[in-house]
């Protein structure tokens, strides 16, 4: 369901257990550059108010219907659903953020939130940074949960360490993968979702969008296939991860996570962590440690020379360039794709 900002609405369901900035830096600056918050809503609270203090309106252009989206998947799913209907598309953050872990809100976000007519976000805890001031400074604006009521979602670790589909054992699981971007097929849910819940507010643009996310999903679930199509014939199929960002992709696709570099995202693990890590590692028959470009790669490029494992790169398109083209999504998950084909290696035909 379409959501707003008032009293009731448990903005905190929006930010929680999410993941990192693209680097360690990157946080810093976040944090150096942050205002704090009950100064930064009561700024940008006054701005709104001036803002409707221009005097009697003159004619002009009609206002522009302005959709935000929090992160760089969701806008590049979202741009795929509303092409041709002459909606505004933005992202919130830049394209280079990667996950808002750390990220904090800054005057120029504030601006885009106080303009925004629907903000489209991931959900299940990735927007940790959407706080108390959006309240105060766009109680009108309409949120869309792209994840929100798709089947498939998985749990976090519950304090077992296992996992497993959301809801079960409630109780002791601390609560969804927000990582459903990363999987194709998964990804499709979210393009068809974002398309129903945005014709709902623009009935006029809801034939075109629908058609557009049948498109755009089919694409993608095709994708999908190639990746369980090409599992298959790996040689193995165990893997180590930076975080829990590749479950959903190692659940549709048939690939095994024995081991996750950091169980908390955003917090590197100590030398004992790594010391009990590369004996897990060593036990499981892991095949490769894969990292990520959001991450700094020190880490699992260390445990990977303890292990004697080669280590390379998966993107999970948690991030990417400013001018990201409509095939970006696929064009990085094929070439991870042909990652994994060359570090867990395929069986010499028969």
């Amino acid at each position: 369901m379409m959501r707003m900002f008032d009293k009731q609405t448990p903005l905190a369901l929006l930010g929680r257990n999410a993941c990192r900035t693209e680097q360690g830096d990157r946080r810093d600056a976040c944090r150096t550059r942050a205002i704090p918050l009950a100064l930064l809503g009561l700024a940008l609270a006054a701005c709104a108010v001036l803002a409707g203090c221009k005097g009697p309106p003159g004619p002009g252009p009609a206002k522009s219907t302005r959709v935000l989206c929090s992160v760089f998947p969701v806008y590049l799913f979202t741009r795929a659903v509303t092409a041709g209907t002459g909606l505004q598309v933005l992202p919130l953050l830049p394209a280079r953020s990667g996950c808002p872990h750390d990220y904090a809100l800054m005057p120029e976000d504030m601006h885009k939130l106080i303009s925004a007519d629907v903000l489209v976000v991931n959900g299940a805890g990735l927007e940790e940074f959407l706080g108390e001031p959006i309240r105060k400074v766009n109680a009108n604006m309409k949120v869309i949960q792209a994840v929100e009521g798709i089947e498939g979602l998985l749990s976090e670790k519950d304090e077992h360490g296992e996992k497993g589909p959301a809801g079960a054992h409630e109780h002791e699981h601390a609560g969804v993968n927000p990582h459903v971007f990363a999987s194709p097929k998964m990804a499709a849910r979210m393009v068809r979702r974002i398309a129903a819940e945005l014709g709902t507010l623009y009935p006029a643009h809801a034939e075109r969008m629908a058609q557009n996310a049948q498109a755009y999903a089919a694409e993608l679930e095709k994708l999908g296939d190639e990746f369980v199509a090409a599992v298959k014939t790996l040689r193995s199929r165990k893997i180590v991860t930076e975080h829990d960002v590749f479950d959903y992709l190692a659940r549709d696709c048939g690939l095994e996570v024995v081991a996750v570099v950091e169980e908390v995202p955003g917090q590197e693990p100590s030398a004992a962590r790594m010391l009990e890590l590369a004996k897990q590692i060593r036990a499981s028959g892991a095949a490769a440690i894969f990292i990520e470009p959001q991450y700094p790669a020190k880490v699992g490029r260390t445990l990977a020379g303890e292990t004697n494992l080669p280590a390379a790169t998966l993107d999970p398109v948690a991030s990417g360039p400013e001018d990201a083209g409509v095939d970006y999504y696929q064009a990085t998950m094929r070439a991870n794709l042909r990652t994994l084909q060359a570090v867990l290696g395929t069986p010499p035909p028969e």
